[in-house]
């Protein structure tokens, strides 16, 4: 009896071998090429979690619970990244603004702190900015205890309701334990508004030339340039940009900070300008500006529009004061004010991109601002495939099966030729990135990712992007998903695109796909470790 089920086992499990042969093979001729790729760990979403709910980002920094909105206040001290943010702690959508709080000693792991800064009497807590005052210009520590100071944008709200425009003002506040406990300035404003609807976002920085403290904030459609010798009374010095950039919506959130071009002793300032909405795929975006700064006025003879990201989710983004080896450190917030209240989270809302550093450089005779992750990412990285050459001839296409391809990092290098990338899953969500040689063109479809219909332009459009920048021969990608995330940065850096995606499951296929002959070199697939 047994030995009847011995033979009769046999016999299935060679039947069954056979069959998963011929099913392979047949896979292998409709896909050309295939790898499948085992992670080590199989990732599980646990909504009951903390930091495991459906869509939560495991590597980038988002608030414990709530809502959150603009960076603030970043400034690095004794060894310690602060970042603040705009921050409503009793609801995930838009309310009366605080300053959210957190530290970090790498710019990827983040310990989230107490609220820093809570609306009072002369208003909500908008965005602004914090400095170190190591001389104690202002008088309110002392050289041996130097302040933190924060100065950001009041919003009165029952001035708004009157019916008047003056409902914005310039505020500070001052910590004298690194920013774990914050006092307001008894006599704020420092920077009061009597006619302007749109006076905010205040970013100061200590200007080691002209040894003085510069700002800039913005108001409508311009730029307005100040200087103080003590961090609370100010001197308008010049205005910049009422004919000049992209005029879409609102300026907010300015940045203005000096580079050296590649690796020349030439050196230009970045003034950088949000704005909602006027974008280039919709809504919200940042624009840049190459010039020069001589302490009080900002000049440019650019022409062309500049954007530092031209995905539809990166905006309001500042950089670093203080940062070490003078790098320039940037954060954006990873979403857009088309449809930031209706992302499909519960419990919290918004994220924020990848810290990336920002470098100059010159291609064919422009001035090109590139951002790449930081270096710190790479510590996050654990190796799972790596491949030296993939030859895909015309109309075939190489695919990748991978358990979890919404915690990862591609890399690789391809020729300058139409190549088309497709992440998907067994429920037939899909994102599509594609190269167009030809039209000289790079877009992201989003359409099919996942839930997209939480808000009508969501889904609506291909971002499609000109990129005449791109003049090698070669193309290096850089691909980065998170678990509602996309970042890709191109050649270095030249070109990025930041957008949300929210999958109905995680994307487990990878099919790469050409018109004509193609190599892709390098190919490498890392894992991304969870901060959380």
């Amino acid at each position: 009896m047994d030995s009847k089920w011995d033979k009769l086992l046999a016999v299935s499990a060679l039947v069954i071998a056979i069959l998963i042969v011929l099913l392979l093979n047949s896979c292998q001729k409709e896909s050309n090429t295939s790898f499948a790729i085992s992670s080590s760990e199989t990732i599980t979403i646990d909504s009951t979690k903390f930091h495991k709910e459906p869509y939560r980002p495991q590597f980038h920094f988002s608030p414990e619970k709530k809502w959150m909105n603009d960076p603030n206040g970043m400034v690095y001290y004794k060894g310690i990244y602060h970042l603040f943010y705009q921050y409503y702690p009793e609801d995930i959508v838009w309310g009366p603004m605080h300053w959210g709080h957190a530290t970090s000693t790498d710019l990827i792991h983040w310990n989230h702190k107490k609220i820093a800064l809570f609306p009072d009497q002369l208003g909500l807590i908008f965005s602004g900015s914090a400095v170190i005052d190591i001389h104690n210009t202002s008088g309110l520590g002392t050289k041996e205890n130097p302040p933190m100071i924060a100065i950001f944008t009041y919003h009165n709200m029952e001035i708004e309701k009157a019916g008047k425009l003056n409902t914005q003002s310039q505020g500070l506040a001052y910590s004298l334990d690194e920013g774990e406990t914050w006092t307001k300035y008894d006599k704020n404003p420092i920077i009061s508004n009597l006619v302007l609807k749109d006076f905010r976002d205040p970013k100061v920085f200590w200007n080691e030339t002209a040894k003085i403290w510069t700002m800039v904030l913005v108001a409508g459609d311009h730029a307005k340039f100040y200087t103080s010798k003590n961090l609370i009374n100010w001197e308008l010095q010049s205005e910049f940009g009422k004919n000049i950039g992209a005029h879409g919506g609102v300026w907010e959130c300015p940045d203005i900070f000096k580079l050296k071009v590649g690796h020349s002793q030439e050196e230009k300032w970045i003034l950088l300008i949000s704005i909602n909405p006027g974008a280039p795929n919709g809504g919200s975006g940042t624009q840049y500006f190459i010039g020069d700064f001589d302490g009080k006025s900002f000049k440019t003879d650019q022409k062309d529009i500049k954007w530092i990201d031209y995905g539809a989710d990166n905006y309001a983004g500042v950089t670093y004061n203080d940062a070490p080896n003078g790098k320039r450190i940037f954060i954006g917030w990873m979403s857009n004010w088309l449809y930031a209240r209706n992302t499909p989270t519960k419990n919290w809302r918004s994220a924020m991109t990848l810290p990336r550093e920002l470098s100059l450089s010159k291609v064919n005779g422009n001035y090109v601002l590139k951002s790449n992750p930081v270096e710190q990412f790479k510590k996050q990285q654990v190796s799972e495939f790596s491949k030296d050459l993939i030859s895909i001839k015309t109309e075939e296409k190489t695919t990748f099966t991978y358990d979890y391809f919404n915690q990862s990092e591609l890399q690789f290098k391809a020729e300058a030729k139409n190549l088309k990338l497709v992440f998907s899953n067994n429920v037939n969500d899909s994102l599509v990135i594609n190269y167009d040689a030809k039209q000289k063109t790079f877009s992201i479809d989003r359409r099919h990712s996942g839930i997209v219909n939480f808000e009508k332009t969501f889904g609506k459009d291909v971002h499609k992007t000109a990129i005449p920048n791109i003049t090698s021969n070669t193309v290096d990608y850089q691909i980065i998903l998170d678990w509602s995330s996309v970042e890709i940065f191109l050649n270095g850096g030249i070109y990025s695109f930041t957008e949300q995606i929210f999958p109905t499951k995680p994307y487990t296929k990878l099919s790469i796909q050409t018109d004509e002959k193609q190599e892709i070199r390098n190919l490498t697939i890392n894992k991304i470790k969870g901060i959380w």
